[in-house]
């Protein structure tokens, strides 16, 4: 791509706000995590994504809605050179006061007495910012992840940073948007996505495993995609 096209482009736009952003957040930033997460910068986005530090994570909720439902359960793993380091997984139910309704439960199968034994959101989410410092975060729908860790750190740190993602769906749906044909929104789930790459069945709504699931998808996308090395981080970012 010829130097003028990056420079007018909206990915490159949001690069340098991103980095004047995290630069600006860390003169304010409180001791701790979120500091040290702002202390490292975003990978270079020519980086191939082979060679680019990922952290695939998922959230269990209780809704939608970041401002008013709550994180029930953090997990995650990482990948690196197209291999997922099981030895780094992660997976936390958070403490609430808020009751869980039924359906909640039926869901994620996370109850009442569980969640009275998890560990405080500040703990979980500092874990999380740990373990995402100098990484591409990698997840199924990014809303919910975007939305809910951006909160979170809002009620933690009075602040929150731009948190730049990878969406294995919304990477579906580019190659499925570039066929021109009608498609059933449900093939860009998690599970469906898994069948058409002939991955394994996967115990779905456990946040560990959701991100490992996502993980998998990911690398069988990257071998289909990427199959002459050239794919590179720009590439695949939101």
């Amino acid at each position: 791509m010829p130097s003028s096209t990056l420079t007018n482009s909206p990915l490159l736009s949001w690069l340098v706000g991103y980095e004047s952003k995290r630069k600006q957040l860390l003169k304010k930033a409180p001791e701790g995590a979120l500091r040290d997460f702002l202390s490292v910068p975003l990978p270079d986005l020519k980086t191939p994504i082979d060679k680019v530090n990922i952290l695939a994570v998922d959230f269990e909720t209780t809704g939608l809605d970041a401002k008013q439902d709550k994180l029930l359960s953090v997990g995650f793993v990482a990948l690196k050179q197209q291999q997922i380091s099981l030895n780094s997984s992660y997976h936390q139910i958070i403490k609430t006061k808020e009751q869980l309704q039924e359906s909640n439960v039926i869901i994620h199968h996370i109850t009442d007495s569980q969640k009275e034994q998890g560990k405080a959101l500040a703990t979980v989410v500092e874990t999380l910012l740990q373990a995402l410092a100098g990484k591409v975060m990698l997840v199924h729908f990014a809303r919910i992840e975007k939305q809910f860790l951006t909160q979170a750190c809002l009620e933690l740190y009075g602040m929150a940073p731009v948190f730049p993602m990878i969406d294995t769906l919304a990477l579906a749906k580019r190659r499925l948007d570039k066929r021109d044909v009608a498609y059933d929104p449900s093939e860009l789930r998690l599970t469906n996505l898994r069948q058409n790459f002939k991955l394994p069945d996967h115990h779905a709504h456990n946040a560990l495993n959701d991100a490992i699931a996502t993980a998998e998808l990911f690398m069988a996308q990257m071998s289909k995609a990427n199959k002459d090395g050239k794919v590179i981080l720009k590439d695949v970012l939101l």
